[in-house]
């Protein structure tokens, strides 16, 4: 795809060449989110971080990764504390926004909302979560952090067994991601979830037909022979109300004992954050922390890379960032990793 001057709204815009380019640019990143040198190719240029659902990871992974690129980052956070509590249109919104900006990354909890607000920007804009319906930047983040991690065990994402639990129906992560995989050859899927939860139809037609097989259940009985297991919360935002979603809470807890049990030795654990440590819920319990395959602050960290390279593309400055190369002047313990 011609990166230059697009929005980034849907997984289903890209194929595996143009996932590759972005993984290749992705790499190249690494020295600046490294602290190792310090690029401004974007100098002068402003993200606009239009968050009007909660969000702490994704949002200050955007505003970073354009700092990282030089450029600076105005922000908008909240329903309440915008113009569109008085009644404005997303279509108004993003006419005068789009004026301040020559970037856009917004969250909604609308689904549609962020390819509604694109029709109106004169900017590219970047879906950074629409309700339950997609999170493209997070599901490229996860698949480069997969292809990481089983690089690292000698596999490829070609034929491995991934296993996704808990909140299958509104984790528009899961979704993402599921579309991107159905790129790939003979990926095998185990969807654990309880039944009011599950994977939606439409997911599931789309692995079908990829041709990929896949297996839905509300057990983990047994080994699960995975390559990759990938925990998510519960929606409570998604739900009617909190004690809705209470029923659901705590159902499939993953701690070491039941990783040994069920899981093999190089299983990579992986979440989309935050994850739920409170008692009733604890998806991903506090002693996986020394788990090596524990991959999800590595899987975060990915995020930052990812977002700098989908800047440099939409902005078309991808051949420009080493020629506005800088020494770094401060200490940082990044650039000693």
């Amino acid at each position: 795809m011609n990166f230059t001057g697009s929005n980034i709204l849907s997984v289903n815009q890209f194929d595996r060449d143009s996932i590759d380019y972005i993984f290749t640019v992705a790499d190249k990143m690494q020295p600046y989110a490294r602290r190792k040198k310090r690029t401004k190719v974007l100098e002068g240029a402003i993200l606009g971080n239009l968050f009007f659902e909660p969000s702490t990871r994704t949002r200050v992974s955007f505003g970073t990764a354009f700092n990282l690129l030089g450029g600076e980052v105005r922000e908008t956070t909240g329903m309440e504390s915008s113009a569109i509590a008085k009644g404005e249109s997303l279509y108004d919104t993003a006419r005068v926004l789009s004026s301040y900006s020559d970037v856009i990354a917004m969250r909604h909890p609308k689904a549609g909302s962020v390819s509604e607000f694109s029709e109106g920007s004169r900017v590219p804009v970047i879906n950074g979560g629409d309700g339950a319906n997609e999170h493209p930047t997070q599901a490229l983040l996860d698949l480069y952090t997969i292809q990481k991690e089983l690089a690292y065990h000698g596999q490829g994402i070609d034929n491995m067994h991934i296993c996704m639990i808990g909140d299958l129906k509104f984790g528009r992560t899961v979704h993402s991601l599921s579309k991107l995989l159905s790129m790939y050859n003979n990926v095998r899927f185990t969807l654990i979830s309880p039944r009011e939860l599950a994977m939606p139809s439409s997911v599931l037609d789309t692995l079908d037909k990829a041709g990929h097989q896949y297996q839905v259940t509300e057990k983990v009985d047994g080994i699960v022979a995975a390559d990759i297991v990938y925990q998510t919360r519960i929606q409570q935002e998604r739900f009617a109300s909190p004690e809705d979603a209470d029923q659901y809470r705590g159902k499939f807890r993953l701690n070491q004992e039941i990783y040994t049990k069920h899981y093999k030795p190089n299983t990579v654990i992986m979440h989309p954050l935050p994850r739920d440590s409170r008692s009733e819920a604890n998806e991903l319990d506090n002693d996986l922390n020394q788990n090596p395959n524990l991959a999800i602050f590595r899987q975060a960290d990915n995020g930052v890379l990812i977002r700098m390279a989908l800047f440099a593309l939409t902005l078309g400055v991808v051949d420009q960032v080493d020629q506005y190369e800088c020494p770094v002047n401060w200490y940082s313990e990044k650039s000693r990793l």
